[in-house]
């Protein structure tokens, strides 16, 4: 008898996350970004959030022995290529899944933090006394993503106001254990272009794009990290996972004005390469 043939599949991509039932963010614009770059996507909630465009009301956490369930479940079924990890909400959240990367590390081989602390509309989104355990768990990831007042909150430091102290933040930042470390800065301001620094084992580098001019930047942080595990398993690279990722995030901003979802700051358009010209939709005052 020949070898039995071994059926292709696409890239397993998991999501460790809170729901955002307006769809721009958690959860749910995770599985928009898995889908948009050719990633199976896959979920493990960690919190539920009554959330619109327009801010966040209310946080019901998920508990942390469910949170570990669904993980033990799904991994003992499932072989996952990556994971991005986003809000975890609470100190015993984020122990539970540390120890899941403690004790099943194999089953994640990439995993991306995007260190979800204040929402975009300055809801606050971690708890006060989760704030160390969110340190103790960046040697158990391939890659963490803050942007600059989280990259302050995980340091106890005031925010960077240049590229020097983005610098010297993500040096600190390693030195509490993280393999790789991104630090976003959108939030700096200045010029038509925003850097961001990573750096590694290997040194610094400097990812540079363009700003977009939108207010409907609803989801950005989340669907870069998850973009980055969906590309991940293609590139074999976190490093070009991420050039990709935010090349392909800045396509969702400069598409996201044509959405027109909600009142407040509208979310990223995930499927701007896929989705049908916005002209050829019908008419709504929604």
């Amino acid at each position: 008898m020949g070898r039995a043939t071994v059926n292709p599949r696409p890239p397993i991509a998991l999501t460790i996350a809170g729901s955002d039932p307006s769809g721009g963010a958690g959860i749910q614009g995770d599985l928009k970004t898995f889908s948009a770059l050719g990633a199976y996507g896959t979920a493990v909630l960690t919190s539920l959030t009554a959330q619109s465009t327009q801010g966040v009301t209310g946080v019901h956490v998920v508990p942390a022995d469910f949170v570990r369930a669904q993980l033990d479940t799904l991994v003992d079924d499932v072989a996952v290529d990556a994971a991005k990890i986003g809000m975890l909400a609470s100190a015993a959240t984020i122990e539970t899944v540390l120890a899941f990367l403690d004790k099943r590390s194999d089953a994640v081989p990439v995993v991306v933090l995007d260190p979800v602390m204040v929402s975009t509309a300055g809801s606050r989104l971690l708890a006060e006394d989760a704030v160390e355990p969110m340190r103790q768990l960046l040697p158990y990831v391939s890659l963490i993503t803050p942007n600059v007042p989280e990259a302050a909150v995980l340091l106890d430091a005031d925010p960077a106001e240049d590229l020097d102290t983005m610098r010297a933040q993500a040096i600190a930042l390693r030195e509490l254990g993280a393999a790789r470390v991104l630090v976003k800065g959108g939030h700096l301001g200045g010029d038509a272009h925003a850097t961001d620094l990573w750096l590694d084992d290997a040194g610094e580098q400097l990812l540079t794009g363009p700003r977009v001019a939108t207010v409907n930047t609803h989801g950005t942080g989340c669907a870069l990290s998850s973009a980055i595990a969906a590309l991940a398993p293609r590139t074999g690279s976190l490093l070009e996972a991420t050039r990709q990722a935010k090349t392909w995030l800045t396509g969702t901003l400069r598409a996201a004005d044509a959405l027109h979802i909600g009142h407040g700051p509208g979310p990223v358009h995930h499927c701007h390469d896929i989705w049908k010209d916005e002209n050829d939709w019908k008419d709504s005052d929604r």
